[in-house]
């Protein structure tokens, strides 16, 4: 029987050699490019927006595992969510990769905790959250690259 830790490196495997919503969105509303100059990780993430409603989200971009596979992961959860429920589960995100006491809620975050074991390794945090961040600044209407650093 797997251990959970195997079960979750398993998840970042996959979603990192078959990155789901990975390629250009030609009818997004909205385009970002997020850079993580530590580690080199770059994407653009891309936005079908519809009455504060993502209809639709694609990334390109290269990075590492980690980085693509936390991507990967968002896409599949934030699709066809409001703006707001996307901002949620990005600060629900955040705080499960950067603080040690934060409650695991499996059932909120789904496959997004493979990614929590990221916050022992606080270089890694930084490809983790790329993604993310750009998402938050694309939401806000920020049209500036992101930078983690």
């Amino acid at each position: 029987m797997y251990e959970l830790k195997d079960l979750y490196q398993e998840v970042i495997v996959d979603h990192n050699r078959s990155p789901r919503n990975f390629g250009k969105l030609p009818e997004a509303s909205h385009v970002l490019e997020g850079y993580n100059p530590l580690c080199g990780d770059r994407l653009t993430l891309y936005l079908n927006l519809k009455d504060n409603k993502i209809e639709n989200i694609a990334f390109d971009g290269s990075g590492c595992a980690i980085s693509v596979a936390s991507a990967s992961l968002m896409t599949e959860a934030i699709k066809g969510k409001k703006t707001n429920e996307a901002e949620g589960i990005f600060q629900s995100f955040h705080e499960m990769v950067t603080s040690d006491s934060a409650v695991m809620d499996y059932d909120k975050m789904g496959k997004l905790v493979a990614i929590a074991g990221v916050r022992d390794y606080p270089t890694r945090v930084k490809c983790a959250t790329l993604c993310w961040h750009t998402l938050h600044s694309l939401i806000k209407g920020d049209a500036a690259p992101v930078s983690t650093e």
